[in-house]
């Protein structure tokens, strides 16, 4: 018998299993992350320190990865309660209502966690490229540059790739929950039991992870370059100068590491999330 205290509320369920659950995932498959970071740099995967230093940059991860989870799950699991509610009492019913209201709840979600996610990963990609021998000196040289472009230049500095890191995501996600929430369902009304085991979560998490990594393989090489970029660049402008010097097989590059770290990631996120929010006292 479990001796782990239950927790009544799902918002605070949700916040608890997905720090949880974002801490596991990039902490256990950090080497793959800076191998596929490597593998997508202008430089090359030599140049930016090949199998060498693989942890570099992991001080960032450490501290974002918890708040960013937690973030995600929280404005999900608040989203995908509030829609249905409000659907059903104004008698819209459709086979489509569900699998929306998990692409909208999981892009909303994405958006919150990008808040904490874009500064961590401008950290920690600078440090995984070799950039700087660190996370903390890649933050202290963007800090120093308060003297030349001010505060709000900082903030810039810290959100590079924003937009093209919510164009990524914000896809990944619209692809990777519904799929998992589907292939849920399916269980449940195949078992006919209500609850869903972590084991089974991982592995639907391992399936969905793997589709959605594939298909958006070529964002996550354009937030790359643009997050390593010396200097701020356009996303368009990026696109035309990679597509011109390199043609379109660049944004394939690393989609072998991206396919296995995702999909073993999307097992490990999602099989843990499932097993704290189950024995915090949901199902």
């Amino acid at each position: 018998m479990s001796t782990t205290a239950k927790i009544d509320k799902p918002f605070t369920r949700a916040l608890l299993a997905g720090a949880l659950a974002g801490t596991t995932v990039d902490l256990s498959l950090y080497p793959i992350d800076t191998l596929k970071t490597r593998l997508q740099s202008s430089t090359g995967f030599t140049r930016s320190g090949g199998f060498r230093g693989i942890y570099a940059g992991v001080g960032s991860c450490l501290i974002g990865s918890a708040p960013g989870a937690a973030l995600f799950f929280v404005t999900y699991e608040a989203t995908k309660s509030y829609f249905p509610t409000h659907a059903a009492s104004a008698q819209i019913h459709s086979q489509w209502t569900e699998p929306l209201t998990h692409m909208l709840a999981a892009s909303l979600g994405e958006i919150a966690a990008c808040m904490v996610r874009v500064p961590t990963e401008v950290v920690k990609q600078r440090a995984q490229a070799m950039q700087y021998p660190s996370s903390l000196s890649a933050l202290r040289a963007i800090l120093s540059q308060r003297a030349t472009i001010g505060l709000s230049g900082i903030w810039s500095e810290l959100y590079r790739g924003w937009s093209v890191t919510v164009m990524r995501e914000v896809p990944f996600t619209m692809i990777q929950f519904p799929l998992w929430e589907a292939l849920k369902e399916w269980r449940r009304r195949s078992t006919g039991k209500e609850g869903i085991k972590a084991i089974e979560s991982a592995g639907f998490g391992s399936v969905a992870g793997a589709v959605a990594a594939g298909v958006t393989t070529p964002l996550d090489v354009l937030k790359t370059r643009m997050m390593l970029a010396r200097d701020k660049r356009r996303v368009g402008v990026l696109l035309r100068e990679i597509l011109r010097e390199s043609g379109w097989r660049e944004f394939f590059k690393g989609i072998g590491p991206r396919v296995v770290w995702i999909s073993a990631g999307g097992a490990v996120f999602l099989g843990s999330y499932q097993w704290a929010y189950n024995e915090l006292g949901g199902m």
